[in-house]
């Protein structure tokens, strides 16, 4: 399984950029059951001095294709959320700047080169933003509020710390700003999703953390909450954020943004009328607010 994965990346790799462990930094990267993907991801950073996958306990040849790709891998299977883990990975670093990646993610040569051009002028920023493309169901979606989507990835060591949140962790500088952090002009590529399977099964499963979490810092749901949450994303996503001009593939996302909306607010409410004694959980039903403890298997 591992040649045959390894195999299938190769034309992934960059034909041109920066040397191999060329450029000072550690590349972090939080994974379980990426043995399908995190090939491609560690490929395109074969730049940095220094990769780490932090596994959360996988099942497949994760490990085993980090490593033989050169990769330094720890493991630690004890969930405690998306922040908390990629805070452990970012402890793990030990190179003067930190990328953060997922394994669905990877650096093409332009990017590799915009990185290695700040990390070696002592004048740069110590946080900066990187716009994002990304894919679903095989379109490169350029509305619906996926374009450009910057997302915090690269700073000095030490300069930011990922928030504690289960689910859609932030990157947050050490020194707060008002002003909008620089960001870089090249994009980072990013395959969200390949199948409607994929993106049912994290609608749920991030649904129901976010319930879990929405209910234990005390807020409350309903069913008019819910539906309400859920027609707002669709407005959101297929008309305020041009959706419709993604074809077919941005309506199933506004539907898709709806239904998660919609899934978590209701779990919300379920979840505290449980906590209130006027329910009694099933096992089918949401989890308790200890949850998750064990990581999703396709990550963020």
């Amino acid at each position: 399984m591992i040649e045959d994965a390894t195999s299938s990346l190769e034309r992934a790799r960059p034909s041109a950029g920066p040397a191999p462990g060329s450029i000072p930094v550690s590349v972090v990267i939080i994974a379980r059951d990426e043995a399908a993907r995190i090939g491609r991801c560690l490929a395109s950073v074969a730049f940095a001095r220094e990769r780490i996958v932090l596994d959360g306990g996988s099942r497949d040849d994760t490990v085993a294709l980090s490593r033989s790709l050169g990769a330094r891998v720890e493991v630690a299977a004890d969930w405690p959320g998306f922040g908390a883990q990629k805070n452990r990975a970012v402890d793990l670093a030990r190179e003067p700047w930190v990328l953060s990646l997922d394994a669905d993610e990877w650096v093409d040569p332009d990017l590799a080169r915009e990185i290695a051009q700040v990390v070696s002028d002592p004048r740069s920023a110590d946080v900066y933003d990187i716009p994002r493309r990304s894919s679903y169901c095989g379109r490169v979606m350029r509305h619906s509020g996926w374009w450009p989507d910057p997302v915090t990835r690269l700073w000095r060591r030490g300069r930011a710390r990922f928030s504690h949140h289960a689910v859609h962790e932030r990157l947050l500088p050490v020194e707060a700003s008002a002003r909008p952090l620089p960001r870089l002009r090249h994009a980072l590529d990013h395959e969200a999703f390949t199948s409607l399977e994929q993106v049912i099964a994290k609608m749920d499963r991030y649904s129901t953390d976010s319930a879990a979490m929405l209910a234990a810092s005390g807020r409350r749901g309903s069913l008019g909450t819910a539906l309400m949450h859920g027609a707002w994303s669709f407005v959101r996503t297929w008309l305020l954020r041009g959706g419709f001009l993604d074809g077919r593939q941005g309506l199933m996302l506004a539907i898709s943004n709806a239904e998660g909306s919609y899934y978590r607010y209701l779990k919300l409410m379920l979840l505290r009328e449980a906590a209130d004694g006027r329910a009694k959980p099933s096992g089918h039903g949401p989890a308790p607010r200890d949850w998750p403890r064990r990581p999703p298997p396709g990550g963020p």
